[in-house]
C-alpha cells in the first residue's frame, strides 16, 4: 500500500511539472518593472527611459542578458552597427555644439545620446558583432558617410543658435526614421525592444528641441517621418517607462 502511494504521488508531481513547463514555454508578457519571456522571469526595478531620454543601461544590460539569443540576419547585423554609429553621431554633434553655443539642452542631450550607444553596444557584444567604434573620440567614425553627415551639421549648427537647434531636431528626426526602419527589420524581441526604449528617447529629444526653437520663435519641419507622425510627438507627453506610448 505504502509503495502503491508513493508510485501515485510521484506521478502527480511529475504531471504537475510537464504541464507547468508546457503553459510556460513560447510566453512573453510585460509590465513597467516585470518582464516574463520563455526563458524565466525577471524583475526590472526602475524606469527604462527618463524624461531627458536617458536609456537606463545598467537595467537594459540586465534585459539583454536575460533575454535568449535568436538567429541574426544580416539585416539586422547592419542594423546594430549602423545604429551604433548614428547613436554616436547624434552625440558626437551635440557636444560639438554645446562648445559653440553652450546651451545647456545640447550638453544634457549629448549625455543622454551616450546612454543610447551603449544600449547598442551590449547588442553587439551580445552577437558578437565587431564594433565599428574603434576610436570613440568626437567626429571619429568607421563608416565615411557618418564622418561626412558629422561635418554637415556641424557646419549648419555654426551658423546660429536657431540653426544649431535645427540641427539637432534634423538628427532627431533622422533617429527616429531609422530606428522605424530598422524594427521593421527584426523579429528579435532583444533587438526590438532596445530600439522602441530608444525611440521613446528620440521622441523626448525631439519634443525638447522643438520646444526650444519655439522659444527663439522659429519652427521644425520634419524631413524624413511624415508631418502628422511629427505633430503627434511634439503634441504628446514625455515618455517615460516600457508600456507607456
Amino acid at each position: 500500500m505504502k509503495k502503491l502511494i508513493a508510485i501515485t504521488l510521484a506521478t502527480l508531481i511529475l504531471t504537475s511539472v510537464l504541464l507547468s513547463g508546457c503553459t510556460s514555454q513560447n510566453t512573453t508578457s510585460t509590465n513597467a518593472n516585470t518582464i516574463t519571456t520563455a526563458t524565466g522571469k525577471g524583475s526590472f526595478k526602475g524606469t527604462w527611459v527618463n524624461s531627458n531620454g536617458n536609456i537606463n543601461d545598467t537595467l537594459m544590460l540586465e534585459y539583454i542578458k536575460s533575454m535568449p539569443k535568436q538567429p541574426l540576419s544580416e539585416q539586422e547585423k547592419e542594423g546594430l552597427i549602423e545604429m551604433r554609429e548614428e547613436e554616436k553621431l547624434a552625440r558626437d554633434v551635440y557636444l560639438t555644439l554645446y562648445e559653440k553655443w553652450k546651451l545647456p539642452i545640447f550638453k544634457n542631450i549629448a549625455e543622454s545620446e551616450e546612454t543610447h550607444t551603449t544600449a547598442i553596444k551590449y547588442l553587439l557584444e551580445k552577437y558578437n558583432i565587431p564594433d565599428p567604434v574603434k576610436n570613440d573620440s568626437v567626429g571619429a567614425f568607421s563608416n565615411p558617410k557618418f564622418e561626412e553627415l558629422y561635418k554637415k551639421l556641424v557646419e549648419e549648427g555654426d551658423k546660429s543658435v536657431v540653426d544649431a537647434l535645427i540641427v539637432g531636431a534634423t538628427i532627431e528626426d533622422l533617429d527616429i526614421a531609422d530606428l522605424q526602419k530598422w524594427i521593421n527589420e527584426t523579429d528579435n524581441e532583444d533587438i526590438k525592444f532596445v530600439y522602441e526604449n530608444l525611440m521613446k528617447g528620440s521622441r523626448n529629444h525631439m519634443r525638447a528641441f522643438v520646444r526650444m526653437l519655439n522659444r527663439y520663435g522659429a519652427n521644425y519641419t520634419p524631413k524624413y517621418i511624415s508631418k502628422e507622425e511629427f505633430e503627434q510627438i511634439i503634441n504628446s507627453n514625455t515618455e517615460r517607462g516600457l508600456n507607456q506610448q
